[in-house]
């Protein structure tokens, strides 16, 4: 088991996400917290899976540990509608503005992942498809007004109300659109490890 071969190792989660704690946590595996002190800013000029992975290995590196004890796992979510890509809302107004772009079609959510031992770093990313149906004005303004979306990219969470009544399918992980694709971080984890 995964826990079994880190019991030697301090798994540290660079997140404030709440969701991302709770997945990890799925993983039977003992963590502690620390919140990442890196911006959410990016060079012009990358791929959208690459501007992912630059934040995700961005908040990891904002972790001062090249210990090889400590494994620094960090991530980043973004959204993305067509070349455009949705973060987090300002506010009420834009929140609304996001999810009526995203109501009646398809968008894809991308998660960058980065693993740190000591001083090296794997990185990955993993892509959903979601599909949403055609939501009233009132379904959203209800929703934003009563689960406040406004730390969640695309002014969005999957696994909230809007994601029960709202979203037709996805292609891809469940938990990637959550914010951290578990089953892949669970086997990279393990290669780490082994390796």
């Amino acid at each position: 088991m995964l826990s079994d071969l880190l019991k030697d190792k301090k798994i540290v989660l660079a997140s404030q996400s709440p969701r991302r704690r709770e997945l990890l946590k799925g993983l039977d595996v003992d963590f502690t917290v620390i919140n990442p002190a890196a911006g959410e800013d990016y060079p012009d000029g990358l791929k959208k899976e690459e501007i992912a992975m630059y934040l995700a290995e961005k908040k990891a590196g904002s972790v001062h540990s090249v210990d090889d004890k400590n494994i620094i796992i960090a991530s980043d979510t973004i959204v993305c509608l067509g070349d455009d890509i949705l973060n987090k809302p300002a506010g009420r107004t834009e929140a609304i503005e996001m999810i009526n772009r995203l109501s009646g079609g398809r968008h894809t959510v991308i998660t960058g992942v980065c693993i740190r031992n000591g001083n090296r770093n794997s990185t990955f990313f993993s892509e959903t498809e979601v599909f949403f149906s055609q939501l009233e004005t009132e379904e959203i303004e209800y929703y934003v007004d009563t689960y406040k979306p406004y730390d969640k990219a695309g002014s969005y969470g999957i696994q909230e109300w809007i994601g029960f009544i709202g979203i037709e399918k996805i292609r891809g992980s469940y938990f990637n659109v959550m914010g951290l694709p578990v089953q892949r971080l669970y086997r990279e984890l393990k290669k780490i490890i082994v390796n």
